[in-house]
């Protein structure tokens, strides 16, 4: 019974699979759900009036034809290291309205949108794991590289994490400091026998049928109901803004950041396992990372996410100064969660570096 369900959506989502495919192919399915890139380019700007400080906004151009959409904030502070804001899977750069200001007050910050999201290019990755991730970082280096950057503290949430300490083993000497925020992809998948609670035989079924789709299909086969289904589906994200917004300008730019052409959202399934592990678990390769790279990983106390990655890096790392942080209140978006301790805390991080 159970394999013939299986079978019936399975074929029910590659009929759909290869129907938006087919729609992007034609240019129909931007008709279809209510966006456009001017769009997305609007509440992104709605989520930067929140910023009082004085920044610029720029494409970055990379190889390949594709460029990085990027806010610099000098500062008064020129001279200082710069750092620079990596978001998470199916984020922004509209995303840090609510630390931009504070963070920028001692040094030059820079936020951009990875390759494949937000503004930036979207190009096809490659469908190896090893390979997708690499084109990752070599964005983020030919970045670095156009905006003349010498060294960087690096911030990453989520799957920003993961590219940062990708980054920092590739290019150890452009890395003054590792900022891991809720990283995503460290821990390895637990073996089904060693997991205190077994995945339930339905969760396996839905989460096999569902394996070879991007993980936001849904959101842009959904068409014009997209919009209500993230009002619906995601409220916390408008209350975790509700204290400078009343509107719902928070679910919108999410909405519009995650129905473009899904190019980031396809690589990161590439480098993903079922139920959303990394294929090549960062952890594994913390060792890489050199030494004298400082390593803070901070985590919100509330969040869902396996917090003993950090203690893994500290015990991997003897010799090398490890900090774990918690933020009290906090969950996986911390930073959003309870701001200014989080700025707070990302300041004093950085005091320690010139």
């Amino acid at each position: 019974m159970l394999l013939g369900i299986r079978s019936f959506f399975y074929n029910v989502f590659c009929f759909l699979d290869k129907t938006l495919r087919s729609w992007w192919i034609t240019g129909w399915l931007p008709s279809w759900c209510p966006t456009s890139q001017s769009q997305l380019k609007d509440a992104e700007e709605k989520m930067l009036q929140y910023i009082t400080s004085k920044f610029c906004r720029q494409f970055v151009h990379i190889s390949d034809k594709s460029s990085l959409w990027t806010l610099v904030f000098k500062g008064p502070m020129e001279n200082k290291t710069p750092l620079v804001l990596l978001h998470g899977f199916g984020g922004g750069v509209g995303l840090w309205a609510l630390n931009l200001d504070s963070l920028s007050q001692q040094r030059p910050v820079y936020a951009f949108d990875l390759l494949g999201f937000g503004q930036s290019s979207r190009p096809h990755f490659n469908t190896d794991a090893q390979e997708a991730e690499l084109q990752f970082v070599e964005s983020i280096e030919q970045w670095r590289e156009k905006l003349g950057l010498e060294s960087m503290i690096m911030l990453g949430h989520n799957l920003g994490g993961y590219l940062a300490a990708s980054y920092a083993i590739t290019y150890p000497t452009r890395v003054k400091h590792l900022i891991l925020v809720e990283p995503w992809g460290f821990p390895e998948r637990p073996d089904p026998g060693d997991q205190d609670r077994p995945i339930p035989v339905w969760i396996k079924a839905i989460g096999a049928m569902l394996t070879p789709f991007n993980p936001l299909a849904g959101l842009r086969l959904a068409g014009p109901l997209g919009p209500t289904l993230v009002q619906t589906l995601r409220p916390d994200f408008k209350k975790k803004f509700a204290a400078v917004f009343n509107d719902n300008r928070v679910t919108e730019y999410i909405y519009h950041l995650n129905v473009q052409i899904p190019s980031g959202e396809t690589a990161f399934k590439n480098i993903t396992i079922p139920y959303g592990w990394a294929k090549r678990p960062m952890l594994q390769r913390t060792g890489l990372i050199h030494s004298d790279i400082p390593i803070t990983v901070i985590y919100g106390s509330r969040s869902s996410i396996d917090g003993h990655s950090g203690n893994s890096i500290k015990e991997m790392r003897p010799n090398s100064h490890v900090e774990i942080i918690a933020i009290r209140g906090a969950g996986h978006y911390v930073y959003a969660d309870q701001p200014e301790d989080f700025n707070q805390k990302i300041l004093r991080v950085c005091e320690t570096i010139g």
